[in-house]
């Protein structure tokens, strides 16, 4: 299925394409797949690839681009694609403590949803969801999928500091804090894992189009994990799919 796409110039050497202003799963498979068959079709001048929930930002290499000329190979490569190749993806398994020391949002998130506390780990870790890209802070996640009884409006008056690891729910997203910084989200949990570590060639360990799944872990094999994250020889559980 092709889209109708509109490209944009996005200061003097980026195009910014936009698909319809929707996030679902159709419409994050054919910008990664776009992304894919840029990259395939080797256009030399082409530095960096960036994608969102709804957009791709081409970058070029040069001082300044001819827009024009630019945009119809750029056209020229998505309608000439035909069917969308598959794209390997991996499924993470990620830990997380809901313990009360970390999950500080938990009960006042259960008194306003009229449910217990236990139903709403339940439903948060029930969920695989999909990861459409990655931005805010370095390694930070947004993923699409939470389970629409969780949706919690962010806070009225953010706080100054968020814990590095934090698992919380903002709107209708939830996500982890890949370090310690400000935030407005809700926390109900906290994962031991690195989500960006730069010591290592690919310094966050998941990409758009991947899928991630939370399993609850108790205070104990929290600690456990911990030791074993910062001995650096935890392995995350994953599996390969393709999407």
């Amino acid at each position: 299925m092709a889209f109708s796409l509109t490209y944009k110039p996005f200061g003097e050497r980026s195009i910014l394409i936009n698909w319809p202003k929707v996030i679902n799963i159709s419409i994050l498979k054919d910008i990664l797949s776009f992304k894919e068959n840029i990259s395939k079709n080797n256009v030399k001048s082409i530095v960096e690839l960036r994608s969102a929930y709804n957009s791709l930002l081409v970058i070029y290499n040069v001082n300044k681009i001819d827009f024009n000329e630019e945009i119809k190979t750029l056209d020229k490569i998505y309608l000439s694609t035909g069917n969308l190749p598959k794209i390997e993806c991996r499924l993470w398994k990620i830990p997380v403590c809901y313990d009360a020391c970390f999950g500080i949002d938990l009960e006042d998130m259960s008194e306003e949803k009229n449910c217990t506390q236990a139903s709403i780990i339940k439903r948060h870790s029930a969920v695989v969801y999909t990861v459409y890209f990655l931005g805010f802070l370095p390694g930070f996640l947004y993923l699409g999928g939470l389970d629409a009884k969780l949706f919690t409006p962010r806070k009225a008056t953010p706080r100054l500091k968020v814990e590095k690891g934090a698992v919380a729910i903002g709107g209708g997203q939830t996500g982890i804090y890949p370090q310690e910084s400000p935030g407005g989200w809700n926390i109900i949990g906290n994962s031991p894992i690195e989500f960006f570590d730069t010591s290592k060639n690919e310094p966050c360990f998941a990409q758009a189009g991947d899928k991630i799944q939370f399993y609850s872990i108790s205070l104990k094999e929290y600690k456990q994990i911990k030791t074993l994250v910062e001995a650096k020889v935890f392995s995350l559980e994953s599996e390969v799919f393709y999407g």
